[in-house]
């Protein structure tokens, strides 16, 4: 990894800016890099949660035993649907290590084909069980089905047969997504999704602390940041305006914009509609899946409501970059307030690169 110094000196200074930062936060050289802490704000780095500390608090608030609700979008529409909460409606659910076939699960192409032209489905969206930013996401717009195959219709314009289109893993087929006027007229081939970031208190109380929208380039159909090539901006919690807007081409390749660079949309200064009401519902959404106590939801903004994409239980860090703070103060308080109560069921998801001691000893620190 080439670090961008100009000297000497400055390589002897970034060096010991991140050294100072691996001791009290445990941030990794990764990290220091992507998000040029160099040139950063002190509030910024001060607030910046990383990625080895938010693994400490997310472990125990996350807990391993419940990731698989989040993580299995096929869990997810079941639970969802159960509490009232707005979902794709769900087509089929395709499970290649099953054995039997019925009104909703298939486990071969043939029973695919069959549930997708009993419901009379010619337009719909595929994408992999368990994924994340955007990956394996596929959008159909027809559908001709064979006697014991169909071809799909690209959303690019490419023909592909269904048998080609499953393989080993679960996958899931969903309705469309008809997002708000509002929203479409930021970018119409994505659905732009908000991030709404919440935590839940022991007291059943749920709060957002931080929002921001992901908005796609012409032609592509998902928003996800990924390696790049979108659009991101800040969604302020209070008033819902959009703010700090950003062409977000890849690690350190950030360009401050005022409109999107294809619709030529305003985005800067823009209030999502019936922002209030959206958020309250969210509330709602996080006080209704207590399995995740600090969740990222991808929601679209429909004009019915909003709509839940994903549940993240982990997520990125580019986010803090996006809305020009951290995370971090807010999700210790969600952390600190769960331990009070004495609920054990922590479980690691993998070894961490620092120990737990020393974590400990971070997650206490609260000045730089």
């Amino acid at each position: 990894m080439h670090y961008p110094v100009a000297s000497f000196g400055q390589k002897v200074r970034v060096m010991r800016d991140y050294l100072k930062l691996y001791r009290q936060r445990g941030l990794t050289k990764e990290e220091y890099f992507e998000f040029a802490f160099e040139k950063q704000t002190p509030q910024f780095r001060n607030e910046f949660l990383g990625l080895n500390e938010e693994r400490y608090y997310l472990d125990y608030l996350n807990p391993k035993k419940y990731y698989i609700l989040a993580r299995n979008k096929y869990f997810t529409h079941k639970i969802l649907n159960d509490r009232g909460i707005r979902k794709s409606e769900l087509y089929c659910f395709y499970e290649p290590e099953g054995r039997v076939s019925g009104d909703e699960v298939a486990c071969s192409v043939d029973g695919v084909a069959a549930i997708l032209r009993a419901k009379g489905v010619r337009q719909c969206v595929l994408k992999a069980a368990e994924s994340s930013h955007g990956d394996s996401v596929t959008v159909i717009s027809s559908i001709d089905f064979q006697d014991d195959d169909a071809v799909l219709h690209l959303f690019n314009g490419e023909e592909r047969k269904l048998s080609e289109m499953l393989g080993m893993a679960p996958m899931l087929f969903e309705s469309l997504v008809i997002q708000s006027r509002q929203l479409s007229s930021l970018n119409a081939s994505s659905v732009n999704t908000v991030r709404f970031m919440t935590t839940l208190y022991p007291n059943g109380e749920a709060k957002v602390i931080a929002s921001f929208i992901k908005i796609g380039r012409n032609g592509k159909c998902v928003d996800n940041a990924g390696a790049g090539g979108n659009v991101d901006a800040c969604v302020d919690v209070e008033t819902g305006m959009l703010q700090y807007a950003i062409r977000y081409d890849g690690v350190r390749n950030f360009h401050d914009i005022d409109t999107h660079p294809d619709s030529g949309t305003a985005i800067n200064g823009m209030r999502i509609e019936r922002w209030n009401e959206i958020k309250e519902q969210v509330i709602r959404f996080q006080q209704s899946f207590p399995y995740v106590k600090a969740a990222g939801w991808d929601i679209a903004i429909t004009e019915e409501g909003p709509l839940v994409v994903e549940i993240n239980d982990l997520w990125d860090r580019t986010g803090q970059c996006f809305i020009r703070r951290g995370w971090r103060k807010e999700i210790r308080d969600c952390f600190f307030a769960w331990q009070k109560t004495g609920k054990k069921y922590y479980m690691g998801r993998f070894n961490n690169n620092i120990s737990t001691k020393r974590l400990e000893k971070i997650a206490k620190n609260d000045n730089l």
